[in-house]
């Protein structure tokens, strides 16, 4: 009987912790876990970087690469183009996904920024893929299909 009030009383207080979307932060290893788009798209393959120090995640690098490993965030021509066309430009709406990612710890709640919705979804599909890389300490690099039509 004591063994089952016991259990009762651990499982209501896991329960009734308050974790963010996806399970307790410290259910991640430490350490940097990548993932990556499998193909290119337009010419640029993203990827995220996340670095995990006692089970939090504490700074991401999310990018993109063309064919030469020349980085979307450099270049300025793409950027003078992107903001005349879409409003906004990489260097901008990196610093915004990555510091939400920081703050959230999840990617519940982060809202697309207009203008980088395809970036948006490749975000998040990629930032999920390294948290369940650093959930279960893989360190190897994973490449991800990125659905692009993601709601």
């Amino acid at each position: 009987m004591y063994i089952f009030f016991f259990i009762v009383v651990i499982v209501l207080g896991v329960l009734a912790h308050d974790y963010p979307a996806g399970g307790p932060v410290n259910s991640l290893r430490d350490g940097y876990f990548t993932a990556e788009e499998a193909e290119y798209y337009q010419g640029w393959k993203e990827y995220i970087t996340i670095y995990v120090n006692n089970g939090r995640i504490v700074t991401a690098d999310f990018n993109g690469r063309n064919s030469s490993g020349f980085v979307k965030s450099w270049d300025m021509d793409y950027m003078r183009l992107m903001t005349k066309t879409d409003g906004t430009y990489p260097s901008e709406f990196i610093r915004a996904y990555v510091s939400e990612l920081v703050a959230r710890q999840s990617t519940e709640g982060i809202d697309a920024i207009s203008g980088a919705t395809g970036s948006y979804h490749s975000f998040r599909q990629l930032a999920d893929a390294a948290i369940i890389q650093a959930r279960t300490g893989e360190g190897k690099v994973a490449f991800v299909n990125i659905n692009r039509e993601e709601q």
